[in-house]
């Protein structure tokens, strides 16, 4: 218990320089948004700080818990690192994130740091301390079940291909100059927003690699943070969020009645979605 003290110490010592850094880049560019870039980086560098504590602490960790031990900051430095090379090769050239200036009530620049600190800064620095708790856990644990490992990377890899695909038919669909008016193609079309349904996928497999993986207790005591995860990505500043600029685009009330908005499945029949 005191190592994983320490390591969460460090943690949440680790998330407020980098949300601070962070802040002061965005107030440099005028954009808030830089955040989301932060996020994925964020998150990698919690569990590259969290792995090298823990076998700091540990140096009498077996073969196989220090092959977990590693997989864990594998798993989401491949995760983070792609999320924050898209997003912010996907922002060079563009102003704020709609999603930002609704939590700010406007612009940066309208509602100034103080409220951008308060509503986005230290809420982000708490949240990316708080959903990295199982890697935290899986840091200065022993290995409880392999199978349970081994269905984490599995729940992992699935998620990454939702995400890295749907970003890139996206891209695909926005470099057609042919386009229709809205993005329903390959994963798109069974679900809205295959990008946040892969992310909820990688951190549950997350979860199962660091949190369940580790027993039962520490498993319990770690669920709440891909569950608000999953809850960031569907409700706070994911999809629903998103959906209040999406609906006002051509073509999307439509889209939206016949497809399903978070998990995957078949679309609905154009009878049904129109008396939906």
């Amino acid at each position: 218990m005191s190592d994983l003290l320490v390591v969460s110490a460090v943690a949440l010592l680790v998330t407020a320089l980098l949300m601070t850094v962070t802040a002061l880049t965005a107030h440099r560019l005028g954009r808030v948004a830089v955040v989301d870039v932060a996020w994925g980086l964020g998150l990698v560098l919690v569990a590259t700080t969290s792995t090298i504590l823990g076998a700091l602490l540990d140096g009498a960790a077996t073969d196989a818990d220090a092959i977990r031990r590693w997989l864990v900051p594998a798993l989401v430095g491949a995760w983070g690192l792609r999320l924050a090379w898209h997003i912010g090769r996907r922002s060079v050239g563009h102003g704020e994130d709609p999603r930002y200036e609704e939590v700010l009530g406007g612009s940066l620049r309208e509602a100034g740091m103080g409220v951008a600190v308060r509503k986005v800064f230290v809420v982000q620095a708490l949240a990316l301390w708080f959903v990295s708790l199982p890697v935290q856990v899986g840091a200065v644990s022993e290995v409880w079940s392999w199978p349970v490992v081994w269905a984490g990377v599995a729940l992992w890899l699935l998620g990454m291909v939702f995400e890295s695909v749907g970003d890139a038919q996206l891209a695909a669909y926005k470099a057609d100059p042919d386009r229709g008016p809205v993005m329903d193609r390959g994963l798109w079309r069974y679900t809205r927003h295959p990008n946040y349904f892969g992310d909820a996928c990688v951190w549950w497999g997350v979860w199962l690699v660091a949190g369940l993986g580790s027993g039962w207790l520490p498993g319990l005591l770690t669920v709440l943070a891909p569950i608000a995860m999953t809850y960031f990505l569907v409700f706070a500043t994911g999809a629903r969020l998103l959906e209040r600029t999406m609906m006002q685009r051509p073509g999307y009330p439509a889209y939206a009645a016949r497809t399903s908005m978070f998990l995957p499945r078949p679309p609905r029949g154009r009878r049904r979605a129109v008396a939906a």
